[in-house]
């Protein structure tokens, strides 16, 4: 699991080009909107994409999202359910 959260950070700091930070600096349960990372909803198109190409997983139900991408951690917790 720890593999696979670091590996999320990474992707995530490419594909939204977060040039400035580092796996280390992104906390796993920190909320990757509003508060935390301050994503937004461009940022969450990015996420799915993502999760599509790194991982074949497609999002069955639109309304899991916020659930979903609430932090690294439940990423990583939803990559592996579908594994």
């Amino acid at each position: 699991m720890e593999d696979l959260i670091h590996n999320l950070k990474k992707q995530i700091i490419e594909a939204l080009n977060l040039e400035d930070m580092k796996p280390e600096d992104i906390d796993a349960e920190a909320p990757l909107f509003n508060e935390g990372l301050g994503l937004d909803s461009i940022d969450a198109l990015e996420l799915i994409v993502l999760m599509e190409k790194h991982y074949g997983i497609k999002m069955e139900n639109p309304n899991d999202g916020k659930k979903l991408f609430y932090s690294i951690k439940t990423m990583a917790e939803y990559i592996n359910s579908k594994k």
